[in-house]
């Protein structure tokens, strides 16, 4: 008797955990399909920022902002960003390639914004921050920033390359055109010029100004992917010194410090005694660059970005303010819009406001988390969403947002939803040579898988 009441339980058991387990799996099923639906979504609303709005100009690049409100900063007409026009391109590559956009429309838009560049304002090769969509000529970012800005012009030429990636595998005329043109603006970039002969990068110059605005990039921040590039130019390539000087500051970039007892990697103190930076630093120069795939004395990269999504997660759950709306389906500090303006958010520099592109952008490095986020915007806040997906932030906590976006918030979304679905921006960037040998020259390990 006691046998079969042993089986009869066993066998109880066992049917429970089926059904426990079958549950659990078709509500996995369920949330994996509807963020295959609204990754589909998101990707069209966020790619037509860059293909309808930066449409309203002879650049065909992105304008700095798009406000649903219609009320705009004043003289900000007709002004495009560098660096978010940069995003921008790769995230039509990813429109062209999911069929959102028809291709000799797409080739046509790459012509003309390529047309636009070669006549635009350049200092040593270098494109200012912001331009007149219409005539090229820079529009002061700041006071004393009316010349070149290197950072913005690595972003941008991130996109260039990736373009040319993926044109020269077409055989037609036009598109090879549009491969060596591409090539002469890569080439025409002074970066080891950006060094006033010193073993640091340098931010900006101007011609009437001149290195007044005195900008040393170093330690870690967005900016890798301009050393990588200084260090892959064909014609004016920094040396390694440069980067292990100065990007990685005599060689303190490491860290063996942690964060919810995960490791930060790199030492993000040397930023105003940030203990972690806000999420964009994982995202901008790592829409080209594979994370994953590469590794130097300073950092594993793929466990740096994901570590740096995972600490902003952990501190979202935590939750040490209190702030209404938290958790993990709704976190990811950067730098947004908020309340005070635009500002840097961070652990430790928190506003109570969400900006949805840090954690959407960080679909590569915790996928099911950014999908839950994504689903709780799309199911749960339709109001944050407009025609060019969510809007750029909000709080809960102050009910407040505001219908607007930017392009260097809207340009990383689609870009690395595409990394994480078929990897395909970072495949056309990392298949440069030049940028190959670039890394190796620094001393990056490029992984093969």
């Amino acid at each position: 008797m006691k046998y079969i009441v042993n089986i009869l339980l066993i066998t109880f058991t066992i049917v429970v955990l089926t059904a426990c387990e079958s549950k659990t799996q078709n509500q996995k099923q369920t949330q994996d399909s509807k963020a295959e639906a609204y990754l589909d979504t998101i990707q069209l609303q966020t790619i037509n920022y860059f293909w309808k709005e930066a449409d309203k100009t002879l650049s065909g690049l992105a304008p700095e902002r798009v406000h649903m409100d219609n009320i705009y900063p004043q003289n900000d007409a007709n002004v495009i960003t560098t660096g978010g026009s940069g995003f921008g391109l790769m995230a039509l590559i990813a429109g062209i390639d999911r069929g959102f956009i028809e291709k000799e429309a797409g080739l046509k838009r790459f012509e003309r914004i390529v047309s636009f560049l070669e006549k635009a304002d350049r200092f040593h090769g270098a494109w200012p921050h912001w331009m007149d969509g219409n005539t090229g000529k820079v529009v002061p970012f700041s006071k004393n920033d009316d010349g070149g800005d290197l950072v913005e012009t690595s972003f941008l030429m991130q996109g260039l390359l990736t373009v040319q990636a993926y044109y020269k595998k077409h055989d037609s005329a036009r598109a090879q055109d549009l491969v060596s043109r591409i090539q002469t603006l890569w080439e025409e970039v002074e970066w080891s010029w950006y060094t006033q002969g010193k073993e640091v990068l340098y931010w900006h110059w101007s011609p009437t100004n001149g290195w007044k605005m005195n900008f040393a990039v170093g330690g870690y921040n967005e900016c890798l992917i301009m050393y990588v590039l200084a260090a892959s130019s064909p014609t004016y390539p920094i040396s390694a010194e440069v980067y292990h000087k100065g990007w990685a500051r005599n060689g303190t970039l490491s860290s063996d410090a942690e964060l919810y007892g995960i490791p930060t990697v790199v030492d993000y103190y040397q930023h105003n005694d940030a203990k972690i930076g806000p999420l964009f630093w994982s995202h901008y120069s790592y829409l080209g660059l594979n994370p994953f795939k590469l590794s130097d004395r300073y950092a594993d990269y793929g466990q740096l970005t994901t570590n740096h999504a995972k600490i902003h997660l952990a501190y979202a759950i935590d939750n040490p303010k209190n702030f209404k709306g938290y958790g993990e389906d709704m976190w990811g500090l950067t730098s947004s819009y908020s309340m005070k303006g635009y500002a840097g958010h961070r652990p430790g520099n928190d506003l109570g406001v969400i900006a949805p592109t840090a954690a959407l952008s960080s679909m590569p490095y915790l996928p099911m988390n950014s999908q839950k986020m994504l689903v709780n915007l799309y199911e749960n806040h339709k109001d944050l969403i407009g025609a060019y997906g969510p809007y750029d932030a909000f709080s809960f906590q102050e009910d407040w947002m505001l219908p607007r976006y930017l392009a260097i918030d809207q340009g990383p979304i689609p870009v690395m939803i595409e990394n994480y679905r078929s990897g395909l921006l970072w495949e056309l960037f990392m298949s440069n040579t030049e940028v190959q040998q670039g890394l190796r020259r620094l001393g990056f390990t490029i992984k093969e898988k």
